[in-house]
C-alpha cells in the first residue's frame, strides 16, 4: 500500500520529467516548422538581419557621438553614450521578437523568444537607466564646473548604488517571469536596504545633499556665500562637506546636509549692491532749502554712477532732521563700491558746506543750581561793555 506524500511537503522547483518532454516537444515542432515553413523562414532571416545591422549602425552612430562630442554637446553626448551600451542579446532577440510572427512559427518556439525576448529587454532596460543617470550627474558636474573635486572621485560609489538598485530590479522582474515567488526577496532585499540606510544615514544624507547641491545648483566652487555666521567663498563641495574659506582667513568645513537646511546668499549672483546712510540736518535749516536736500543727494549720487533709490526724509530726530538715503551701485565688486561710497560721503560734505547746511551733533549743557537757588551759569557772564559819549570839540 503506498503512502502519499504529506500536505506540507514541498514541491520541487524544476521537475526535469516536466523541463525533458518539453525540450523533446520543442525540438519536434522546431522540425517540422523547418521542414514546412523554409521560405518564409529564410525571408524572415533576412529581414531580422536588416533589422540587426540597422541597429548596429544606431549603435556606432552613438558610439561616434561619444567620441566626437563636438558633433553632439551635452546631453548629446549623454544619449550617445546610452546608446552605445545596447547589448547584442537584446538586438537579436529583438529583431527575433519583430520576424517570428512572420515566420510562422509554431507556439512553442514563439513562446520562447518572448520569454528569451523579457529577459533581454529587461536587462538591457536597466543598462540603459544606469547609462542615463550616470550619464546625466557627470554632465551636470561638468558643466557646473565641478571638475577635479572630491564629488567627482564619488562616482564610483554612485555607480554602485544606481547599478545594484536598478539589477536588482531587473533580477525580481524576470524571476517573476519565470514563474518564481519574489514576495520573500523582495521583503529580504528590502530588510537589507533598510539596515544598510540606518547603518550609513549621515553618509547617505550628506551624498544626496551633495547631489542637490549639483541638480539644484544654489552656489558652486569660487562663489562668495553668507551662511549662518559665516561668510566667505566656496572653496570644495565634497561627497560629506563643503569648504567655505571664510573671509577672515580661516577654512570652515561644513555637512552638506546642515548646508542646505538653512538659509543661504549667494552674493556672487547679485546685479548689485545697495548701500545705505542716514543723514541728519540742523533743526535751524530754512525750509526752502531743507527742501532741496533730496535732490541735492540724488545729483551726489547719480554723479558718481549710482543709482538712488531712495532719497527723502525719514523721521524728525533728537537733535536733527534725518534723511534716508539709500543708493545701488551695479555690479557686485566691494573693490568698486567702497571707493564710490567714499566718494560719495566726501562730496556730501562739500555740497553742505557750499550750500550753508548744518549736520548736528548731540550736544548737552548742565545748568548748576547755586545754594540760594540761583543757577550757576556753565560759561562766565559777559558783563556789557558801556561806551561813554566822546568829548565834543
Amino acid at each position: 500500500m503506498s503512502k502519499s506524500p504529506p500536505a506540507n511537503a514541498q514541491e520541487p522547483i524544476f521537475d526535469a520529467a516536466a523541463l525533458s518532454t518539453q525540450t523533446h516537444g520543442l525540438i519536434a515542432a522546431s522540425t517540422e516548422w523547418l521542414r514546412e515553413h523554409w521560405l518564409q523562414i529564410l525571408i524572415a532571416f533576412a529581414i531580422g538581419t536588416v533589422i540587426v545591422l540597422a541597429l548596429h549602425a544606431v549603435r556606432r552612430i552613438g558610439a561616434k557621438l561619444c567620441d566626437r562630442p563636438h558633433w553632439a554637446a551635452g546631453w548629446g553626448v549623454v544619449l550617445g553614450r546610452t546608446v552605445s551600451r545596447t547589448g547584442n542579446i537584446f538586438i537579436v532577440m529583438l529583431a527575433a521578437k519583430l520576424v517570428v510572427g512572420y515566420a510562422g512559427a509554431p507556439a512553442q518556439v514563439e513562446s520562447t523568444i518572448n520569454f528569451l525576448f523579457t529577459i533581454a529587454a529587461v536587462f538591457q532596460a536597466a543598462l540603459w537607466a544606469r547609462e542615463l543617470i550616470l550619464g546625466s550627474i557627470e554632465h551636470r558636474t561638468s558643466a557646473a564646473n565641478y571638475q577635479g573635486e572630491a564629488l567627482l572621485s564619488a562616482m564610483g560609489l554612485i555607480r554602485l548604488l544606481v547599478t545594484f538598485a536598478l539589477f536588482a530590479i531587473a533580477l525580481v522582474v524576470v524571476l517573476d517571469n519565470l514563474g518564481v515567488n519574489v514576495t520573500g526577496l523582495v521583503a529580504g532585499l528590502g530588510v537589507g536596504g533598510i539596515a544598510i540606510g540606518l547603518a550609513a544615514q549621515g553618509i547617505f544624507a550628506d551624498l544626496f545633499a551633495a547631489l542637490a547641491i549639483i541638480f539644484d545648483r544654489p552656489f558652486r566652487r569660487g562663489d562668495k556665500v553668507n551662511y549662518d555666521q559665516t561668510s566667505g567663498v566656496i572653496e570644495g563641495i565634497g561627497l560629506k562637506s563643503t569648504r567655505i574659506r571664510a573671509y577672515t582667513g580661516e577654512l570652515r568645513i561644513i555637512s552638506n546636509r546642515q548646508l542646505l537646511d538653512k538659509e543661504i546668499q549667494n552674493i556672487t549672483v547679485r546685479d548689485h549692491i545697495r548701500i545705505g546712510f542716514t543723514i541728519g540736518v540742523a533743526y535751524e535749516t530754512p525750509p526752502d532749502l531743507l527742501e532741496r536736500v533730496p535732490a541735492i543727494l540724488r545729483e551726489i549720487v547719480e554723479a558718481e554712477g549710482g543709482t538712488v533709490a531712495r532719497a527723502g526724509f525719514e523721521t524728525f530726530g533728537a537733535s536733527s532732521i534725518d534723511l534716508s538715503l539709500l543708493f545701488d551701485v551695479p555690479g557686485d565688486d566691494w573693490n568698486k563700491a567702497h571707493p564710490m561710497r567714499d566718494r560719495i560721503v566726501v562730496s556730501i560734505m562739500r555740497r553742505f558746506a557750499r550750500e550753508g547746511i548744518s549736520i548736528p551733533y548731540p550736544t548737552q549743557t548742565t545748568y548748576t543750581a547755586a545754594p540760594d537757588g540761583r543757577i550757576v551759569m556753565p560759561y562766565p557772564e559777559v558783563q556789557p561793555v558801556h561806551v561813554e559819549n566822546a568829548p565834543s570839540r
